[in-house]
């Protein structure tokens, strides 16, 4: 098969055939890959949640970091690390959601959830849930605030309310 051409038993057909006309009209950014508004923005995967728009923002304003939960992982604090000293950021928005499948469970009921749904044995693996997504959330703004290779960023944490569009700040 030759670039671009889509096979039709292929399960990513769908959005390389919306890749390819994305493609007809691409225009690369002006920017050198720095944000150009200083801001990172962590927030869940969730697909509810569209980033640019809740902040207003056009592509290569912000980097971008998702996962479940918008929690700060090591991977996160290391991307970070990247983005303040190479990619120009000098603030961090931490962004939960109301209505997070993280959120309001523990351990033990995504572990349960996943075999249920006929996945494997996930008991080696933290998903990193909470009951209180408040005070996790400002445990994950210290924790970056705390990061020694991580200075002069303003971090601030907020919650993404899915039914109005509103962020909330809490730290």
């Amino acid at each position: 098969m030759t670039a671009g051409a889509v096979d039709g038993d292929d399960p990513f057909a769908d959005v390389l055939i919306a890749n390819g006309e994305h493609a007809k009209w691409f225009t690369p950014l002006a920017a050198a890959g720095v944000a150009a508004k200083g801001l990172a923005l962590l927030t869940c995967m969730d697909s509810r949640i569209d980033p640019l728009a809740m902040l207003g923002l056009r592509p290569g304003d912000a980097k971008i970091l998702r996962n479940a939960g918008a929690r700060v992982t090591d991977d996160v604090l290391r991307t970070l690390v990247l983005a303040s000293y190479l990619l120009g950021v000098d603030r961090v928005m931490v962004v939960a959601h109301t209505d997070c499948r993280m959120a309001g469970g523990t351990e033990d009921d995504v572990h349960r959830a996943i075999a249920n749904a006929g996945g494997p044995d996930t008991t080696s693996l933290s998903f990193l849930t909470t009951t209180d997504q408040e005070e996790s959330l400002r445990g994950d703004v210290r924790r970056i605030q705390a990061w020694p290779y991580l200075n002069d960023l303003a971090v601030g944490g907020f919650i993404y309310d899915l039914s109005t569009g509103a962020l909330r700040r809490v730290v």
